[in-house]
C-alpha cells in the first residue's frame, strides 16, 4: 500500500489556503525550491495535478479540490486529537453556518445564549446555501448549521437533525397597507401585493400549499433567497411580507410595522444541524436549550 506522506499533505494543504507558493513559504518558513518539490511528490503519489497557474496564484484542479476537502478533515481531526489528549475538551470559538433563508432576528434570538456562558465563545458567523454549508460541515469547516429544513438523504453528508422549536407563520405590513389588508385575513390576500421568500424555501413551499387550498392568488411582487432582503423591502413599504410569528413582540415595537395575521396551521421548524448524534459542544447545548424552553418555548405558552 502506497501511503500518504502528511508533511507533504501539510504543504499542499498551506498552499491552497495561502492562494500561492511564496506566501506559503513565508506560512512555513521554508524555501520555495523545497515547497515545490513536496508538491511535485504528492501529486506524483496521488497520479493527478492539484494546481494550475492562474495570473500570479494558484488555482485547484477538480482533484484539487477533493484533496483540499480531505486534507482540510485530516487536519481537524488531528486538532481534535491533540485537544481529546491535553483534556482540551471545551472550545473557545463556535463557526456557525446559518442559512440565507433564516430571518436573521430568529438567529440573533437562537445564538444569544451562546454569548452568555460562563467561558466565553466566540461566534464566527457564515451565511449561505444549505447545501455549500453542508459541504462544510462535513470537513468541520463549521461546528453546527442552523436552518428551516431537515438534511435531505440525497445530501452525501453524515450529519444529525437536532430540532430547534417550531413556531407559526405572520404576516407584516407596512402601517399604510395594514390598514387596507387587515380586515378579512386572510383572503384579504388575494391580489395583495405580496413579498415571498424564494422558492427554494421551506417556507415558501408551505405558504403555496397554503395559498392554494384557501384559492387565494396574491400579487407576487418581489421573491428572495436573502430574509434581511426581504424584510427590508416590507419595511421600505413595497408589500405584505411573511416572517415567523416568534418575531411579532420584537416588530410591534416598530411603529411603521403592522401584525396583519397569523397563517392558520403553518408551522415553521428550525434545527440544529451537526455531524455529533449528541451535541456536544457547550455553546450548541445552550442554544439548544434556550430554544426549546425561550425562544420558541414562550410562544407555545
Amino acid at each position: 500500500m502506497d501511503w500518504i506522506n502528511f508533511h507533504h499533505l501539510r504543504y499542499f494543504w498551506t498552499v491552497a489556503k495561502e492562494g500561492s507558493i511564496s506566501r506559503a513559504c513565508h506560512e512555513l518558513r521554508l524555501a520555495q525550491p523545497t515547497i515545490s518539490a513536496q508538491l511535485r511528490s504528492l501529486e506524483d503519489s496521488l497520479g493527478a495535478k492539484l494546481f494550475v497557474r492562474s495570473g500570479r496564484g494558484l488555482q485547484l484542479t477538480e482533484v484539487g479540490e477533493v484533496a483540499f476537502r480531505y486534507a482540510d478533515q485530516i487536519f481537524a481531526l488531528g486538532q481534535e486529537l491533540k485537544d481529546a489528549v491535553r483534556g482540551d475538551v471545551t472550545r473557545n470559538t463556535l463557526t456557525v453556518g446559518i442559512a440565507d433563508v433564516v430571518p436573521k432576528v430568529v438567529i440573533y434570538k437562537l445564538l444569544e445564549p451562546a454569548r452568555h456562558l460562563a467561558e466565553p465563545v466566540q461566534l464566527i458567523c457564515r451565511e449561505g446555501r444549505p447545501e455549500n454549508l453542508f459541504a462544510d460541515l462535513a470537513v468541520h469547516r463549521l461546528d453546527v448549521v442552523l436552518t428551516d429544513a431537515p438534511i435531505g438523504s440525497n445530501v452525501k453528508v453524515k450529519a444529525y437533525n437536532h430540532l430547534l422549536g417550531e413556531c407559526g407563520i405572520s404576516f407584516f405590513a407596512p402601517a399604510k397597507l395594514a390598514t387596507r389588508y387587515r380586515k378579512n385575513f386572510p383572503q384579504s390576500l388575494h391580489q395583495a401585493p405580496l413579498l415571498l421568500p424564494s422558492d427554494e424555501s421551506a417556507t415558501r413551499l408551505a405558504l403555496d400549499a397554503w395559498f392554494e387550498r384557501l384559492a387565494i392568488k396574491p400579487q407576487i411582487i418581489g421573491e428572495f433567497s436573502d430574509s434581511a432582503l426581504l424584510r427590508a423591502f416590507g419595511e421600505a413599504g413595497d408589500g405584505i411580507f411573511p416572517l415567523p410569528s416568534v418575531v411579532e413582540g420584537d416588530l410591534a415595537k416598530e411603529s411603521s410595522i403592522k401584525l396583519l395575521g397569523r397563517a392558520e396551521g403553518l408551522v415553521e421548524r428550525y434545527y440544529a444541524i451537526s455531524t455529533e448524534r449528541k451535541l456536544r459542544h457547550p455553546a450548541v447545548v445552550a442554544i439548544s436549550e434556550a430554544a426549546k424552553l425561550t425562544v420558541f418555548g414562550e410562544l407555545a405558552e
